[in-house]
């Protein structure tokens, strides 16, 4: 199993929401990065602009390529081609996303970067991760989940 940070827009994670997470599209620069996932992956979501960790799915297939327009994109003819299908594992509501702020020193992906050059791995829409900082993510969500429950 790899653990991955998606890097995309908020925008784009709603698209998802809204179709019921039962996909998720990578840029057209991604098609090596996209090959190597694998059903039981699970992808944790970074939403840039707002600097917040949204959510996570499984990968719930191998990587295809489709065209069909779902995902929006700054750049023109940019329609994030390689695509998985996926799950919804853990989706936090719009409030309760985890600031990146908080949690990126804690974690030993962030460490090949200068301390106050954290954001650089933040870089480029997609990054494997350890599975401690999937862990250490996860447990957050999980406990952020539950104590919006209890409310």
């Amino acid at each position: 199993m790899t653990y991955w940070i998606v890097v995309g827009s908020p925008e784009n994670f709603r698209i998802a929401i809204d179709r019921g997470f039962d996909l998720f599209g990578f840029k057209s620069t991604r098609r090596k990065a996209t090959s190597e996932m694998q059903p039981g992956d699970k992808l944790i979501f970074y939403l840039t602009g707002v600097m917040r960790f949204g959510g996570i799915a499984t990968v719930t297939s191998e990587s295809f390529e489709d065209h069909t327009p779902i995902f929006q994109s700054k750049k023109p003819d940019e329609d994030y081609p390689f695509r998985v299908q996926t799950e919804a594992e853990l989706i936090l509501d719009e409030d309760d996303w985890l600031d990146v702020k908080e949690w990126a020193p804690q974690m030993e992906y962030t460490k090949k970067w200068p301390p106050e050059h954290w954001r650089l791995a933040f870089q480029g829409n997609l990054h494997k991760i350890p599975q401690s900082d999937y862990k250490l993510l996860e447990r957050e969500m999980r406990a952020m989940a539950k104590e919006k429950a209890k409310a």
